[in-house]
């Protein structure tokens, strides 16, 4: 884990002697590893990261004492053998792959090491959502009204959706992450929802068992750490917002809620602590809520996630307690530390997830290489949980986020504040990022006032992504300014290797063509930006003086207004950023009269790059619009391409289990012309 100026959570926390664990593996990867890797160096217990060959180099490999190769993070055989092959004596899970898998915790104890999560009872009870329903309603904690159980047929599960009355949230009973729900609204929807969610649920969990919850209106979400030891105590931590969501997965988290008053948090947090005790929790888990935005004083259990939370930092922020330390102690047999009236709570943190992902796409997930990573320098109160490092690659495998940014203030108001201004000082060029799309989100009039829930995302997500004017402008010109700098110290490469302008005659303007988006922007620049040049753009001409500044930086001067831009070449783009948003810029190989792809195709090219999971036409079918064709799955997520409009299948260019890149054609698509339009209906001139 790196940490911009922390002084909160594990950084606070003094830890003492290494106890009964001398050394520790982390079955895991990327940025969990480095925060546990932490922990452990403060108890000065050995740490053991383990990697697949495409991540030896990874920085969860060097931020780990040693390192052992395996074949798979979800190799449970192979990892525990690892473990034992290099003396570990307890093994980490993390959070994600073998995490919550009760058959990798009771390998990893028969295998006689130290499992650093909860009883593998627990897991099973918890990890399979009808039963655990069941568990905590006896215990006397809230459910969502719903149905479902093992073996249920398509049928059968529609029949019980329509039984607890729609609309209703499908939702896989072995596993959570938002994979594999879907929330259904009318009754024609049900069949494909359900196919979909089964193909889903088993891709991510090996199970396609489902179970239909009545869908709570304007829901928020919100859930309580707790922690239990093996000797009867459970304690909770105080609770997280976690609403702000997209595809049911989490982008922002807060801690405290600000939306429970005193009297529905102690309820909600003594239904935690019942529902842990109820399956004979041990460890560190987390029991979810789901609260009506109308009735704020009415929650329901929703699950137990029966491990560490990617968002534990921000209850490390206003506890001051490192949790990972208290899982290496509880599982060394230790008793808690601390009793419940010792766990104070001050101030407020907010968390945001950096995901690779591009929000004017409908957060569908992007890959790359990082050109350039830079964390928030000299942000007070600001943690940074990350991986990341220049030539790092992103690809399709694993779940898309990249990085945490955590920030803690007395109020709220000033941590939402500090969280905005260290996204603004954050760096991620080469790989499409949601950092800009973040720091606006943060500054919407609803989030500022607390009054968030689940669907927010989505109903402002047009309005967060609209265009600023003038801002892709802006950027073209640092890009212009970029290259120029290239050209200016004589490096004419590639299709950057336009004329300088000078002539023996005298300079003359010279004409940068780019394509951002699929569209074109042609910049004609007279005279060297670093002596101060006249650029004009769409009609526009503004004045521009441009200097480098630290490596990979420069200050652009347009019109009296001085900007900072991070930059990097990447093959033939460059990419800019300012304030958190990053742009990439393609040379516009039309306007030089050179082969290219144009735009990154049509509405039935793949829209991410993936696997085919599903092809629900075949040739010659007539379809109506919205009809499903193609589905793809990336990181664990699934994308629908739909008919655009009634029309013919004229091919289907893929098939299920094919490798597809972002843009690849799926389907050759007849369009049929509406009654009114050009021609006879046919398509004939």
């Amino acid at each position: 884990m790196t940490s911009a100026t922390a002084s909160f959570g594990c950084d606070a926390m003094t830890v003492d002697a290494p106890g009964a664990l001398p050394s520790v593996l982390v079955a895991n990867r990327g940025e969990i590893v480095v925060r546990v890797c932490r922990t452990l160096a403060a108890r000065s217990i050995r740490s053991y990261a383990c990697y697949t060959p495409e991540d030896r180099g990874a920085a969860h490999v060097r931020a780990a004492d040693a390192a052992v190769e395996v074949a798979s993070y979800l190799d449970a055989a192979g990892i525990v053998a690892a473990a034992q092959r290099v003396g570990a004596v307890g093994v980490h899970p993390g959070y994600g792959f073998l995490s919550e898998d009760a058959a990798f915790a009771r390998a990893v104890l028969e295998g006689g090491l130290v499992w650093i999560g909860p009883p593998p009872a627990a897991i099973e009870a918890m990890g399979d959502k009808i039963r655990a329903k069941v568990i905590v309603a006896a215990a006397g904690v809230p459910v969502v009204p719903g149905a479902g159980e093992p073996g249920l047929s398509d049928e059968e599960l529609a029949a019980a959706a329509l039984g607890v009355g729609l609309p209703v949230l499908l939702k896989p009973a072995a596993g959570g992450g938002g994979k594999g729900m879907r929330r259904v609204t009318d009754e024609g929807q049900l069949s494909a929802a359900i196919a979909a969610a089964r193909r889903e649920a088993a891709g991510a969990f090996g199970d396609d068992t489902l179970l239909v919850e009545h869908l709570v209106r304007r829901p928020r979400h919100v859930e309580v750490q707790v922690f239990a030891d093996a000797h009867g105590s459970v304690v909770h931590l105080g609770e997280r917002e976690c609403s702000l969501q997209r595809r049911h997965q989490k982008i922002v988290e807060e801690s405290p809620s600000p939306l429970l008053d005193d009297a529905t948090r102690a309820a909600m947090a003594q239904s935690a602590i019942d529902a842990a005790r109820a399956c004979g929790y041990v460890g560190a888990g987390t029991v979810e809520f789901i609260v009506s935005g109308d009735r704020p004083d009415e929650y329901f259990f929703m699950e137990m996630n029966t491990r560490l939370q990617v968002e534990h930092p921000v209850t490390e922020a206003v506890t001051g307690i490192d949790l990972v330390d208290w899982q290496l102690r509880v599982a060394a047999g230790e008793p808690l530390p601390c009793r419940q009236e010792e766990i104070v709570s001050h101030g407020h943190a907010v968390e945001a997830r950096i995901y690779a992902e591009d929000p004017e796409r409908q957060f569908l997930p992007a890959t790359g290489t990082v050109a350039r990573w830079r964390e928030p320098a000299g942000c007070q109160q600001v943690r940074v949980d990350s991986s990341l490092a220049d030539g790092t690659e992103v690809g399709t495998r694993y779940d898309p986020m990249l990085a945490k940014v955590v920030a803690w203030d007395e109020t709220r108001e000033g941590a939402l504040a500090r969280l905005r201004g260290a996204l603004e000082h954050t760096v991620l060029l080469g790989v499409t990022s949601n950092v800009g799309y973040l720091t606006r989100l943060l500054a919407l009039p609803d989030v500022m006032a607390g009054r968030i829930d689940t669907e927010l995302v989505e109903r402002t997500l047009a309005q967060l992504c609209a265009p600023t004017p003038g801002a892709r402008e802006r950027a073209a010109v640092a890009a212009a300014c970029a290259v120029a700098f290239g050209l200016e110290d004589g490096a004419r490469q590639g299709p950057w290797g336009v004329p300088d302008g000078w002539t023996l005659s005298g300079p003359r303007p010279w004409i940068l063509a780019l394509r951002v988006d699929g569209e074109a922007i042609a910049l004609e620049v007279r005279g060297r930006v670093s002596d101060g040049a006249r650029l004009s753009a769409g009609g526009r001409e503004m004045a521009v003086a441009a200097h480098p500044a630290a490596a990979g930086t420069l200050t652009a001067t347009v019109d009296g207004v001085t900007d900072q831009w991070a930059h990097a070449l990447v093959g033939d783009d460059v990419w800019v950023a300012c304030a958190g948003q990053s742009w990439c810029f393609a040379p516009d190989r039309v306007a030089r009269g050179e082969q290219g792809t144009g735009a990154l195709g049509s509405d039935l090219s793949s829209p991410m790059p993936g696997v085919v999971v599903a092809v629900h036409v075949v040739p010659g079918e007539r379809v109506r619009a919205g009809h499903a064709l193609v589905a793809v799955e990336a990181m664990k997520m699934e994308h629908a391409v739909v008919a655009p409009c009634d029309g013919l299948v004229a091919d289907v260019l893929v098939r299920v289990g094919q490798a597809v890149g972002l843009g690849e054609a799926l389907v050759d698509f007849d369009a049929e012309v509406p009654a009114g339009g050009l021609g006879d209906g046919r398509g004939a001139p």
